[in-house]
């Protein structure tokens, strides 16, 4: 755990019985003695390198996990090539992020931090803080996934029309769906709540939104053209922004942040803080915690994000193969042969006991079994019944 891990998910590993690491490593350190562990898990301040992984795979590493939703910080692509599981934890934050969406709107609209700014300098003033309520306008939310949804139904008490655009239609009773363009060109507030490393909101994008419209941030940094956006707050084409996220974002406490938008009174930032609460922490290590030690110890794919349930897999057709057998060594060698022999491709095969000394497994292939197969399976000693 190179960036720490919350204690609960620290008590699951060691009832599992997997010695957990907690101490911080440099990325020379890291690249010298990730090899020495099964798993690496990191949150969003370690980059996890094809120097680290490759150094990794020499060694025992077998899967990397990422506290969080994003994996940005990793190169999936040379964790692919080398045989290393990727997984995610990515339900914890939920309701984290889209409170903290919530939070930007609302500063924003009643000009908090400028209010706040003015106490602590020791002027009272007023007139020029006058802000807007959320009844009666329009949130659009670009992302309608698990953030998306949670932030639609966060609104319901403040009397918000809820639009919304995503590629993926997830039914939703508090989301009307509409084209992107739509989106921009008419919500009061536009939450980016998406997936992935393009540009969501660039020049032309800030340029259907209405002037009186607040952009929020709380996905990722390169979602949003941070210059154009800049350009748009200070020749006042949009009201104002609120920003969780940024496209370069320092790795270390208490580091120097640069990024241009600090200048501009109608923004409020946030360093980063869609994760930051107690309860996201402990429920985000419990997931990652699970998803771990369930590849580690029973060789579970889920949560994974460059093998298994991808859609190119999903989109392929499987047969299932069911066969009823003894539980004794040497089956599964026995039927696979057969299988191979038929030219017919496994893609697993998970296997349950059941009453004693006797075993189902289900076999899932790529070829539709005929029933010369399901003939030889049926003579191999040891099998009862083998059937599709």
């Amino acid at each position: 755990m190179n960036d720490g891990l919350d204690k609960e998910g620290m008590k699951l590993f060691e009832a599992a019985g997997i010695e957990a690491d907690c101490k911080r490593r440099d990325a020379k350190a890291l690249v010298a003695q990730v090899g020495d562990f099964d798993a690496l898990i990191v949150r969003s301040a370690t980059a996890v390198t094809r120097e680290v992984i490759e150094s990794g795979v020499r060694g025992r590493l077998k899967i990397i996990g990422r506290a969080g939703v994003g994996t940005d910080n990793i190169d999936v692509a040379a964790a692919t090539e080398n045989g290393i599981v990727v997984k995610s934890a990515p339900y914890g934050n939920t309701n984290a992020t889209a409170e903290l969406a919530l939070t930007l709107i609302l500063a924003v609209s009643r000009k908090v931090v400028p209010g706040h700014d003015s106490l602590r300098c020791g002027v009272w003033r007023k007139k020029n803080f006058e802000g807007y309520e959320l009844s009666g306008k329009t949130l659009g939310i670009l992302g309608c996934g698990r953030i998306g949804q949670r932030l639609s139904e966060l609104v319901v008490g403040f009397n918000m029309d809820v639009i919304g655009y995503d590629p993926v239609v997830v039914s939703s009773s508090k989301i009307r769906y509409v084209s992107k363009e739509e989106v921009l060109s008419s919500a009061d507030y536009v939450s980016v709540n998406t997936s992935g490393k393009e540009t969501v909101i660039g020049r032309k994008e800030l340029f259907l939104m209405k002037p009186t419209a607040y952009l929020i941030n709380t996905a990722r940094g390169r979602n949003v053209d941070e210059k154009a956006l800049y350009g748009a707050l200070k020749a006042g084409s949009l009201a104002g922004a609120g920003l969780d996220v940024y496209e370069e974002e320092p790795t270390e406490e208490g580091a120097e942040f640069r990024c241009k938008l600090r200048e501009l009174d109608n923004v409020v930032m946030t360093p980063h803080l869609g994760a930051s609460t107690v309860e996201a922490q402990q429920k985000t290590s419990v997931e990652m915690a699970r998803v771990v030690i369930d590849y580690l110890v029973y060789g579970n794919f889920s949560n994974a994000v460059n093998v298994g349930e991808n859609i190119e897999l999903e989109e392929r057709r499987f047969y299932p193969l069911f066969i009823y057998h003894m539980d004794k060594p040497g089956m599964f060698a026995k039927i696979d042969k057969v299988l191979a022999d038929f030219g017919v491709n496994i893609r697993e095969n998970p296997s349950r006991q059941i009453g004693e000394g006797y075993a189902i497994a289900v076999y899932l292939v790529h070829q539709k079994i005929e029933q010369d197969v399901l003939d030889e399976l049926n003579k191999l000693d040891g099998v009862i019944r083998a059937e599709t």
